[in-house]
């Protein structure tokens, strides 16, 4: 594909929003008494509305176009408010390490058969081969049993919700980037889609979210998540979104669960096998195929940057 104008600079701004999104699974370890859902709604509830308040004169100024595009914006709000749920808990139930890499390892292909299916790009073989090497490294990764003193509970469950984390990723950053190519600015996009999302969140957060005042260690915790990787690590992802495709967006974010799974062995103390280790490698590897940029232009192509 061609590049963008400032594809660079955007492929920056998502890597930076990937690694700050790799601290969540970490930081979320250190309050175990707080339930997935909880750490879930907490974060991307709290953060969603935060991107709403931000772009606030903006989504009123730009309320009669918001209106002409709803079916994507509550598609992408549905997402939104899906995918920590799914998220947050497949890292509570496969572990930190496995649970990122599958969540967001799964997300570049769904994100190029959503754009294959909806937009009608061609996938290029370029695509297919980073794509193949990355479900090579997940399918790795599906046959990984976590260390005991994880806390990890089911990995089978925690890799399905995994593989749902990874869709809906895909499915937001469609809408969003999809919002923007019709003459939304980025702030009010991220805004509108985000701010749907943290709505739908807020009655999980309501039901589940009583252990996060229960002390200012888990305060802070929570505090930590909406702040930090979900409010300002969204705002590079919509500065990223501008700039660059949802496929190549979410092939970007690879890098996340390189970070998280650094984070997990380091500090958190899980311990991979070799195999989990080989997956990982993939994933990088895939990460390197897709987004190594190439001198010849392919018009119509998903997934290379």
């Amino acid at each position: 594909m061609t590049h963008h104008p400032g594809a660079g600079i955007g492929a920056v701004f998502v890597l930076i929003a990937a690694v700050l999104w790799g601290t969540t699974g970490t930081v979320a370890s250190f309050a175990p008494g707080v339930g997935p859902l909880a750490i879930g709604a907490a974060a991307m509830g709290v953060g969603g509305l935060l991107q709403a308040a931000l772009a606030g004169p903006g989504l009123v100024r730009a309320r009669h176009e918001l209106r002409r595009r709803w079916p994507t914006i509550a598609l992408g709000g549905v997402a939104v408010a899906v995918y920590p749920l799914a998220f947050y808990s497949s890292m509570r139930l496969a572990g930190v390490a496995v649970g990122t890499v599958i969540s967001i390892g799964s997300a570049p292909i769904a994100s190029a058969v959503i754009e294959r299916v909806i937009d009608g790009h061609r996938l290029t073989r370029r695509w297919a081969v980073g794509a193949g090497v990355g479900l090579v490294g997940v399918v790795l990764l599906t046959f990984v049993e976590p260390a005991q003193d994880t806390g990890a509970g089911n990995t089978t469950a925690g890799i399905l919700l995994g593989l749902l984390a990874g869709v809906t990723y895909a499915l937001y950053s469609w809408a969003a980037h999809r919002t923007m190519q019709r003459g939304v600015r980025s702030g009010v996009a991220m805004g509108a889609i985000f701010g749907a999302g943290g709505v739908l969140l807020m009655p999980v957060l309501f039901l589940t979210g009583a252990p996060l005042l229960e002390s200012w260690h888990n305060f802070a915790v929570g505090a930590y998540m909406a702040l930090v990787p979900m409010f300002l690590g969204y705002v590079f992802f919509g500065l990223g979104l501008a700039r660059v495709m949802a496929s190549t967006a979410t092939t970007l974010s690879l890098a996340e669960p390189v970070v998280a799974a650094m984070l997990a062995v380091v500090i958190v103390g899980e311990r991979l096998p070799a195999a989990g280790w080989i997956g990982v490698g993939l994933v990088i590897a895939s990460l390197a195929v897709l987004t190594v940029p190439v001198r010849r232009n392919v018009r119509t192509a998903v997934g290379v940057p």
